[in-house]
C-alpha cells in the first residue's frame, strides 16, 4: 500500500510534466467533460469509510480501521497474486453478506505489535500462501518473522483480543503442504488469539477453488455466530464503474502497456511493474511432432539494466489469443465497440483495486489485462445467472454454481472459460448477454507473467536469457476440446513469427491458438524482429560458490534448464582458472552429476549436442546419466533407476564430501521418487537404515543442501 510520505516524494521527484500526466488520468476518474453516462454498471456511489482528506496513518493497520470505521481487515501473503484474489474475494462477501466494508492490505506495509489493540468486535482475516520449500511468500516474511520470535504487543504479550479466519494456499504435492497459514495459526493461538471457523486450505494440486467454496460457508456462520454480525446488511453491489470517454489525449490512453514508464517511455528500473520489451534474439524448436513440442528462446536483455543469477527464473508476459479476445467482445456486445475508450473507477479503493492501468479500450482489456483465458470457476459462473438472456440459460447457469457435480461434470473436467459456459447455456455462440462490464472485470482475474528457470548462465551469457519451454497442449477428456496454454503457445507464435513461418501455426492442428504479438502501438516488432515482456524473479536456487564442492543434480525433461545453466557456470569458471592457473586448475574440483531423463535418445534429448562439449572442457569431473524411457527395444529406465544403480558415488559427494543435491521438474511423482532414492541412498552412505536416511535428507533441506525448484 502506497503512504502518502512516498507519494509526496514521488510528485517531487516526478517533475511537471509526469504531474500533469498523472493528474489528468486520475481526473478522469471523476465527472470531467469528457467522461459520458455510466454504462455497464451502477452509477458511483460512496465508499464505506471516512470521506475528505488523506491522513498518513504510517504502518499503523489499526489506525487506519479505525479511521475509516472499517471492522475488517484482510492480508494476503501473496507471490503470484492468488492469494491476494481470494482476500479481495473473502472482503467482496463479507460486504456483501453483513454490509461491512474491509481493508485488503500487503502486510509488507505494516508493523504487528498493535495487533493487541484489534477490538474484539473486529476480525483480522489471513490469506496464507506457501512458496517454495514451506516458506512464506516475500511479502509475508516481515510479519512471520515478528511473530516467531517473543513478540512484544503494544499492551503486552497475549493476543486474547484478536478474532482471525485464516485460509491457505498450497500443493499437496510439496512435503511442507500449507506450511505457513498452519505455522500461523498454531502461534496465534499460543499467543492467546482466537480462530473463527475452521482453518481453510487450498490445494492447487487439486481445485484450490472447490476448497475454498466447501470452506467459505462454514467460516461466515462462525463469524456471524462469534462475532455477531447480521446477514442481509449487504446486497449484490458493483465493485467498480465503467464510463466511457468521448474525448482523450490518445498518447495517455493504455493500449497493453503495462507500466506508466512504458506508455511514456521513461527510463527506469525493469520489474516486476514495469517489464522490459526483450528483443527475441533466435528461437526454435528443440523437438517436435504431433504429440508434443519444445520451444527455444534467447531474449537480449542489453542495456536494460536487468542482471540475473544461475538459477533464477524469467518471468514472460503473454497476451489472450485472438480468437478467445474476439468471442469474448462479441458475447459482451462490444465487437464494434472494441475501440472505445474507458475509464474505471473503484467505489471501494480499500475493497478493490482497479486491475489494470487505465484509460483504456474494451479490446484492451480483454487482449491484455484479464485472464480471459483461465478456467471459469464454480462461483463466477452462479454469479452470471442473473444476466442469462433465457430462462434455459439461468437456470442452467444456477445449476453449475450450486450443483458441484455438475459443474465439474459439464465444465469443470473439460477446462472450460467463461466465454465457453456462455456459449454452452445460450445453445449459440451468436447470442448477446448483457453483462456488465464492471462484473466481468470483478469476477476474472489479472493475466499474469509466466515462470521459467532460466537455462542459461549470465557467465556465459551476459547479454541475454534462454528459455526452454514445452509448449502445453492436452485433452482433457475424451471428446473436449484441446486446452492449450497461454504463455507457452504465445512463446510458439513468436518463435514462428520470428522465422516467418506462422503459417504452421494453425496449421498444426485444429484449435492452436493464434495471438497479436505487435504488441501495444507496434513496440514489439520492428521490422521482422519481435520482442516480449520480461523481468527476472530471484531464486533460491543457486551452486554453491565453491567448485570443489560436489554437486549431483536431478531434472528430467524440462527440468534440465537450470542445469544447463548451472553447467555453463562451471566451464566459464573452468575456463577462466585455466588461465589463470594453467592445465591442473581443476585438479580439485568437485563431482558434477546431472541425471537426465527423456523419451528418445533420438528424439527429445534436450541439447544433445552441448552436453559433450562441456563434458571435454570440465575435464573428467562432469558426468551425465541418462534415462530413456520409450528408447526402441530398451526396458523403460527413469532418474531414480539411476540414481540407485550410482547410489555410491552419490552418498559418497553428498555424505563424506559435503555436497549440493538439486531436482527440477515435476513435482508429483518424479520428485517423491527421487527424494526417496535420496534417503536410501543417504542412509546407506551413513551406515544406517532408511530412516537414517530421512533424517539426513532433512538436514540437507534445513542447511539449503538439498534444493527443489518443482511444479505441479
Amino acid at each position: 500500500m502506497v503512504q502518502l510520505a512516498h507519494i509526496v516524494l514521488a510528485l517531487a521527484i516526478a517533475g511537471g510534466a509526469y504531474f500533469l500526466f498523472f493528474r489528468n488520468k486520475s481526473d478522469s476518474n471523476s465527472s470531467s467533460p469528457a467522461a459520458a453516462a455510466v454504462v455497464n454498471g451502477a452509477a458511483a456511489k460512496g465508499a464505506n469509510g471516512a470521506s475528505g482528506e488523506a491522513v498518513d496513518t504510517g504502518r499503523d493497520f489499526v489506525a487506519s480501521l479505525n479511521l475509516s470505521n472499517k471492522k475488517c481487515v484482510i492480508f494476503y501473503g501473496s507471490q503470484t497474486g492468488t492469494a491476494e484474489d481470494y482476500g479481495t474475494r473473502i472482503a467482496k462477501e463479507i460486504k456483501s453478506r453483513y454490509g461491512i466494508s474491509s481493508l485488503v492490505c500487503d502486510p509488507e506495509d505494516y508493523d504487528f505489535d498493535n495487533l493487541d489493540a484489534v477490538p474484539e468486535d473486529h476480525l483480522v482475516v489471513f490469506c496464507m500462501a506457501t512458496y517454495g520449500e514451506g516458506e512464506p511468500t516475500d511479502n509475508a516474511v516481515q510479519l512471520m518473522d515478528f511473530l516467531k520470535e517473543e513478540p512484544q504487543f503494544s499492551n503486552g504479550t497475549s493476543l486474547e483480543n484478536l478474532r482471525y479466519v485464516i485460509f491457505g494456499l498450497g500443493n499437496s504435492t510439496y512435503e511442507h503442504f500449507n506450511a505457513v497459514s498452519r505455522n500461523l495459526d498454531a502461534r496465534l493461538t499460543e499467543l492467546g488469539a482466537h480462530r473463527v471457523g475452521p482453518r481453510g486450505e487450498g490445494d492447487d494440486d487439486k481445485s484450490m477453488e472447490e476448497d475454498y467454496l466447501a470452506w467459505k460457508d462454514e467460516m461466515f456462520d462462525a463469524i456471524h455466530k462469534q462475532l455477531g454480525w447480521e446477514e442481509g446488511a449487504g446486497g449484490d453491489v458493483a465493485d467498480f464503474e465503467v464510463r466511457e470517454l468521448d474525448e482523450v489525449d490518445e498518447a495517455k490512453v493504455y493500449l497493453g502497456e503495462l507500466s506508466a514508464r512504458a506508455l511514456t517511455g521513461a527510463r527506469g528500473v525493469f520489474d516486476a511493474k514495469n517489464p522490459f520489451p526483450a528483443p527475441l534474439i533466435q528461437a526454435k524448436e528443440l523437438f517436435e511432432d504431433g504429440e508434443r513440442n519444445c520451444v527455444f528462446a534467447e531474449f537480449d536483455i542489453t542495456d536494460s539494466g536487468i542482471r540475473y543469477q544461475t538459477g533464477d527464473h524469467v518471468a514472460v508476459w503473454p497476451v489472450n489469443p485472438n480468437d478467445e479476445v474476439e468471442r469474448t467482445l462479441h458475447i459482451l456486445g462490444l465487437a464494434d465497440k472494441r475501440h472505445k475508450v474507458i475509464e474505471v473507477k473503484s467505489l471501494d479503493p480499500a475493497l478493490a483495486k482497479v486491475p489494470f492501468p487505465i484509460p483504456t479500450t474494451y479490446e484492451t482489456v480483454f487482449r491484455h489485462y484479464l485472464d480471459i483465458s483461465a478456467h471459469a470457476s464454480r462461483q463466477t459462473v452462479g454469479q452470471m445467472a442473473k444476466f442469462a438472456p433465457t430462462d434455459a440459460a439461468r437456470e442452467m447457469l444456477e445449476k453449475l454454481g450450486a450443483d458441484k457435480e455438475f459443474y465439474h461434470e459439464v465444465v469443470g473436467s473439460k477446462c472450460l472459460r467463461l466465454s465457453e459456459v456462455l456459449v454452452l447455456a445460450a445453445g449459440n455462440a451468436d447470442t448477446v448477454w448483457n453483462i456488465p462490464v464492471d462484473r466481468i472485470i470483478g469476477a476474472i482475474h489479472r493475466l499474469q507473467p509466466r515462470y521459467y528457470s532460466i537455462s542459461s548462465s549470465p557467465k556465459m551469457y551476459p547479454n541475454s536469457i534462454h528459455v526452454t519451454a514445452v509448449v502445453l497442449k492436452y485433452e482433457p477428456v475424451v471428446g473436449a476440446n484441446k486446452v492449450f496454454g497461454v504463455g507457452t503457445n504465445y512463446l510458439l507464435n513468436l518463435k514462428n513469427a520470428a522465422n516467418g513461418t506462422l503459417e504452421k501455426v494453425e496449421a498444426r492442428e485444429q484449435g492452436t491458438p493464434v495471438y497479436h504479438l505487435e504488441g501495444p502501438r507496434g513496440k514489439y516488432k520492428k521490422d521482422t524482429h519481435f520482442a516480449a515482456p520480461i523481468h527476472v524473479r530471484r531464486s533460491t536456487f543457486r551452486l554453491p560458490t565453491s567448485p570443489k564442492v560436489p554437486i549431483v543434480m536431478i531434472g528430467p525433461g524440462t527440468g534440465v534448464a537450470p542445469f544447463r545453466g548451472f553447467i555453463q557456470d562451471r566451464v566459464a569458471l573452468a575456463r577462466k582458472a585455466k588461465e589463470k592457473d594453467g592445465p591442473d586448475a581443476l585438479k580439485d574440483w568437485g563431482t558434477i552429476d546431472l541425471f537426465y531423463g527423456c523419451r528418445r535418445s533420438t528424439w527429445d534429448f534436450l541439447y544433445k549436442d552441448e552436453w559433450d562439449q562441456y563434458a571435454k572442457e570440465l575435464e573428467g569431473k562432469f558426468r551425465m546419466h541418462c534415462a530413456f524411457s520409450r528408447e526402441p527395444g530398451q526396458p523403460k529406465v527413469y532418474v531414480q533407476q539411476l540414481l540407485r544403480n550410482e547410489g555410491d558415488r552419490v552418498g559418497e559427494a553428498l555424505v563424506q564430501n559435503k555436497g549440493y543435491a538439486y531436482i527440477c521438474g515435476d513435482a508429483g511423482s518424479m520428485a517423491k521418487q527421487v527424494e526417496r532414492e535420496l534417503a536410501h541412498i543417504l542412509g546407506k552412505a551413513k551406515g544406517g537404515s532408511d530412516e537414517d536416511g530421512e533424517k539426513e535428507l532433512k538436514l540437507l533441506k534445513d542447511r539449503n543442501r538439498l534444493l527443489l525448484d518443482v511444479w505441479s
